[in-house]
């Protein structure tokens, strides 16, 4: 993995240095607008300043990252305690354990001989190519957590770009002994089209089914709790209405990524026995290459199958998360806890750590040679683990000052008297663009119930407002702290951030038009809502 770090002109970033501390000055002596916390403007104010920094890049992409730590604190947002924990949290260990993970993979070739081995199935053409990684992305995010999916993924699709990158340099060099991967325009297009398109790929699958993320089980249990007499939604018919939605979405995704894209120079008159012969050259798999191989699939495995595998309301498998709770029940932790106290991040930090004891061989010198070494963890992005964390900073501090909330009732304010679907525009529109800033989770649990208050006084069936804000809530596309995929495929340093900026505001319109026109000629007839 490369550094997130983009080019930019001077002038922009000129610009963009002094533009947002001035707006940011703005927001903060304007008149406190009514039933907002004064503490919630200020943090609007905040947010301000770093989506413009992080857009302009008038400062490095990590150190705008940290200006809560200094901002926050000093304003009266949150403690310095607080905004701290924010940076190293649950979901940064995760993102921590799985890049260890994609690096072992990465040390013993691994990742060049699955990579192969996919272009040989998918196809050879750069379009099949994006298709196919979309497809199974999309695929694994429907089960497993979209972090989770980004982080296997991914280090498939960069050793695969190192693989076509040589091929690419060879044909350039033959040609005018002048340009490389990095100035051509089709092999860039490529690249930027294969991770960006992974990092969509895992939230659109994630939207798709109930378990696909926590969103939609927020969603469940906000419904249950709002509505004890109403019939809960299963996850069978939550995959009738919305994976067609996740698919037609995907299918957009690709067809968005790779407009225009040209064939590379090395490309043509690639086919599957090239790759073969390519696999072949690779030889027989060597003992580091085998248990990486195992401990890739384990960790695999153990991601998809932590919770309970649900199709409606019976479990067709249990969870081993269940086996993992009796035994920490065993040890005095209360049971309606223990379930809380395994998560992906554990899993991926046990096989991080197991990494570095696994004796491999021995080399030249007699030293003994682990799975994992310190020299090679050390190349992790850390930009990134510090993008995190600002992300989550922001998150945190929307949910502390109600920022969010606020938002939500303005909102239901405005959408008094308003057409069904100026409703559902309105509100796909809301729970869209705030999540680019704010945690999806924490977003749906602080506005769901007001959505669906808002929904009774207007005499709205709630479903009708709350189920597509809970998929739009899923579908932050444009920063990179909008969602954990996001900024994994960020960290890949093959992306910029007009570049994401750009793609990922057409995907966020496209997705509120999608989504409300599934809601109201698919999602009302599924479930008999019955329309004003």
């Amino acid at each position: 993995m490369t550094s997130a770090e983009e080019p930019t002109s001077d002038l922009v970033a000129i610009i963009g240095r002094w533009l947002g501390p001035a707006v940011c000055l703005i927001v903060l002596f304007l008149p406190t607008p009514a039933g907002l916390n004064p503490a919630g403007q200020r943090l609007a104010a905040v947010v301000i300043l770093m989506a413009i920094w992080w857009v302009t890049q008038a400062l490095p992409i990590a150190v705008t990252s940290l200006v809560p730590l200094a901002l926050f604190p000093a304003l009266g947002i949150q403690p310095a305690k607080v905004v701290g924990q924010s940076y190293l949290g649950d979901s940064s260990f995760l993102y921590l354990g799985g890049f260890i993970i994609a690096l072992g993979i990465e040390r013993w070739g691994l990742h060049r001989r699955i990579a192969l081995l996919t272009v040989t199935a998918v196809g050879t053409s750069p379009r099949r190519i994006v298709l196919g990684f979309l497809l199974a992305t999309f695929g694994l995010s429907m089960w497993i957590s979209n972090t989770a999916t980004t982080l296997l993924m991914l280090p498939i699709a960069m050793a695969l770009l190192a693989t076509l990158g040589g091929l690419h340099t060879t044909a350039l060099t033959a040609g005018t002994g002048e340009e490389s991967p990095q100035h051509d325009a089709a092999f860039q297009h490529f690249a930027l089209a294969l991770t960006l398109g992974i990092g969509y790929a895992a939230s659109i699958g994630g939207l798709a089914t109930l378990v696909g993320t926590p969103t939609n089980i927020a969603f469940v249990n906000i419904w249950v709790r709002e509505f004890p007499d109403a019939p809960v939604l299963s996850a069978g018919q939550w995959m009738v209405m919305w994976t067609p939605f996740g698919f037609v979405f995907l299918l957009f995704t690709w067809l968005l990524l790779t407009f225009g894209m040209r064939i590379p120079a090395g490309f043509r008159g690639l086919d599957r026995s090239f790759f073969r012969n390519r696999v072949r050259d690779l030889g027989t798999m060597g003992t580091g290459e085998w248990i990486m191989l195992l401990l890739f699939v384990l960790t695999a495995l153990l991601w998809i199958f932590r919770t309970d595998f649900r199709l409606g309301e019976p479990v067709l498998i249990y969870g081993w998360n269940r086996v993992a709770a009796g035994w920490l029940r065993a040890w005095g932790v209360p049971a309606k806890v223990a379930l809380e106290y395994i998560s992906d991040a554990t899993v991926g930090m046990s096989v991080a750590l197991l990494m570095f004891v696994i004796p491999v061989d021995r080399s030249p010198q007699g030293k003994v040679r682990f799975l994992m070494d310190w020299e090679t963890a050390a190349q992790l992005p850390w930009e990134i683990l510090l993008l995190f964390g600002g992300g989550f900073a922001i998150a945190g501090a929307f949910e502390d000052t109600k920022l969010s909330v606020w938002v939500g009732e303005v909102f239901s304010e405005i959408a008094k008297g308003q057409p069904v679907w100026v409703l559902l525009v309105a509100v796909c529109l809301l729970l869209t663009f705030l999540t680019e800033f704010t945690s999806n989770v924490a977003t749906v649990n602080a506005l769901l119930p007001i959505i669906a208050a808002a929904s009774v006084a207007l005499n709205l069936d709630p479903r009708l407002l709350m189920i597509p804000a809970t998929v739009s809530a899923s579908c932050a596309f444009m920063l990179p702290i909008g969602t954990p995929p996001n900024a994994i495929v960020f960290g890949a340093g093959r992306i910029r951030m007009s570049q994401m900026a750009g793609y990922g505001l057409i995907l966020n319109l496209v997705g509120v038009v999608l989504a409300t026109v599934t809601a109201q000629w698919w999602m009302v007839p599924q479930l008999g809502i019955r329309l004003p």
